[in-house]
């Protein structure tokens, strides 16, 4: 509702007030209610006139959310224009280190022994036979279920949950492994906020899709014996979360392509 600042109605709920406050004349009664309709008037006057000047032409109750989904749209496109930009430089470094490399004898090894090892860090796409696991929110809120309902939190998938699966796919001999068609390398951490999925910078929403290049008997197995795993889809069964494997006779993971810097590392105990 809007409200607008009106001199003419202000004048008049004051002089209505106090009209009523006047002392009558004899004979006449006085009622309680007389003195406190035009008391409750002038709250009111004022209560209106304050709303009036604070919306200021505006509705007071305006919902900001397409400001808000605005402002996230704009800074995603900035982020994959950075991204964009990033990616455009670190080719351009490696089109000065190759040609250093036809001239430079040091040059030229150092690039030999970094390409020996970009297939094993990640930097190389990998294609050949495996298992795709998703996992879902499910589909039920929290009241549907009865009164043994659990806490919301029950009924979306974790960071615990992914890293089970991603953890149970290496242990099952998995080569190579994307997340929402992102490499995994070795210094990629999956961090759950809400019930988004954060990696290298990129936010995902579920279902979350997890695709691993290997033998896929193997990382079936693997996925059975994991407790983390087995967990998750027991609370498929009771909750209605969502969980598939599918046997991919011929899939492609993608090449990392983010930076190969690494900012933080600390040697365990």
């Amino acid at each position: 509702m809007e409200y607008t600042a009106g001199t003419p109605s202000w004048r008049l709920v004051l002089r209505r007030a106090l009209g009523g406050l006047r002392p009558r004349r004899r004979g006449q009664r006085q009622r309680g209610w007389s003195v406190g309709v035009p008391l409750i008037a002038l709250a009111a006057g004022l209560l209106f006139t304050t709303s009036a000047r604070t919306a200021d032409g505006t509705a007071l109750r305006d919902d900001r959310r397409p400001q808000l989904a605005q402002l996230i749209a704009d800074k995603r496109d900035r982020l994959a224009d950075r991204e964009q930009r990033a990616a455009d430089l670190r080719a351009q470094v490696d089109q000065d280190a190759a040609r250093l490399a036809e001239v430079d004898e040091p040059a030229k090894s150092a690039r030999q022994r970094a390409d020996s090892m970009r297939k094993a860090a990640g930097f190389t796409s990998l294609r050949g036979p495996g298992l795709t696991v998703v996992l879902d929110d499910s589909p039920r809120r929290a009241s549907d279920i009865g009164a043994n309902a659990p806490a919301n939190d029950a009924l979306v998938v974790h960071q615990s949950d992914v890293q089970a699966v991603v953890n149970a796919l290496w242990a099952g001999g998995a080569e190579a492994m994307s997340i929402m068609d992102v490499r995994v390398i070795s210094t990629s951490a999956v961090r759950c906020v809400g019930n988004t999925l954060l990696l290298h910078g990129q936010v995902f929403s579920p279902p979350f899709r997890i695709t691993a290049i290997g033998e896929p008997p193997a990382m079936h197995r693997a996925l059975e014996s994991a407790d983390g795993v087995q967990q998750f889809r027991a609370a498929v069964a009771d909750y209605g979360l969502g969980y598939t494997e599918t046997v991919e006779r011929n899939v492609t993971v993608r090449a990392y392509d983010g930076s190969s810097d690494l900012r933080f590392a600390q040697a365990g105990g």
